[in-house]
């Protein structure tokens, strides 16, 4: 099975592993509006690279070439988050085809599972009180 972590664990292992990286998967307009993990704390950059695009949602052809150029080796452990964790585990599954053999998927996502109100507030990495930017 694949390796997955909560955003805390996620954090964590961000923390004690100074080559881990951590790849966000969603699109630009999710980076600009809805923000970003903030991982200057550890010394580290976010890594974003678009999964699918928006508005159209069509697969980012050069998803690997982009990965490849920031993350050259493949026993570096990348660990991948999208909006809710399921972009991710594609973009995983598609980094363990092409050699990469430490691959994460961080489950919840960057804001999680949507509530009875149709919210983002059940969990995801700002819900759990992770550091984060926006703009």
């Amino acid at each position: 099975p694949a390796a997955q972590l909560t955003p805390q664990e996620a954090w964590d292992h961000l923390a004690s592993d100074p080559e881990a990286i951590l790849v966000d998967v969603r699109t630009r307009a999710e980076w600009t509006f809805v923000g970003l993990p903030d991982l200057t704390s550890l010394g580290k950059r976010v890594v974003p690279i678009e999964w699918t695009s928006f508005p159209d949602g069509a697969p980012n052809p050069a998803f690997l070439d982009e990965l490849r150029a920031v993350v050259p080796t493949e026993e570096t452990t990348v660990l991948f988050l999208c909006r809710s964790g399921a972009r991710s585990v594609a973009a995983q599954t598609a980094a363990g085809a092409a050699g990469y053999s430490r691959t994460v998927n961080v489950l919840e996502g960057f804001e999680g599972d949507v509530d009875a109100h149709g919210h983002r507030a059940v969990n995801g990495w700002k819900q759990a009180g992770l550091p984060w930017r926006q703009g």
